[in-house]
């Protein structure tokens, strides 16, 4: 096994913090995280730019991906879920400080991805044939969007509005 130092520090494998976005292992996987890019995507590239976007993405894949990486030992994992589940935190964050719906994202989509990775966690998904769930990238997804909603509250990066 590698060490996250040895890892990224000695050894210098720096695009092992975004590569793992890119690596899906069923075609079921890859569709339902593109969906997720589609909808949530289409609707923070609309609203609060490119830009944002795009570090948006960038900053919860390593963030994500990281975390996984620290907390399993192991390499081997990858989906793009971790940075959805920043996308969700990131549009939950702003669509509750907001006083109109921002996203027009539906409270219950929040709750139903929040039970998700509850249910991940307490081993249920995987459970029922879902495969091996990178848990701690799933809740490095949330934690970083949440902290990326809250940093460009106090320092838009692009906003129009």
């Amino acid at each position: 096994m590698f060490s996250f130092e040895q890892t990224f520090y000695v050894n210098s494998q720096w695009w092992r913090l975004i590569t793992p976005m890119f690596i899906h292992f069923s075609f079921a996987h890859l569709a339902f995280n593109c969906l997720w890019i589609y909808i949530l995507g289409e609707k923070i590239e609309k609203i609060d730019g490119s830009f944002v976007f795009f570090c948006l993405v960038i900053f919860s894949a390593i963030f994500s991906n990281s975390l996984q990486f620290f907390w399993s030992n192991t390499s081997l994992f990858g989906g793009l879920s971790g940075v959805i589940y920043a996308l969700i935190g990131f549009c939950m964050v702003n669509e509750m400080d907001s006083p109109y719906g921002r996203y027009d994202i539906p409270p219950g989509l929040y709750l139903f991805m929040i039970i998700w990775l509850v249910l991940g966690f307490l081993g249920i998904v995987e459970m029922f044939g879902f495969g091996a769930v990178a848990n701690f990238a799933h809740l490095g997804g949330l934690i970083s969007g949440i902290m990326f909603a809250v940093v460009y509250k106090f320092f838009p990066l692009n906003r129009s509005n």
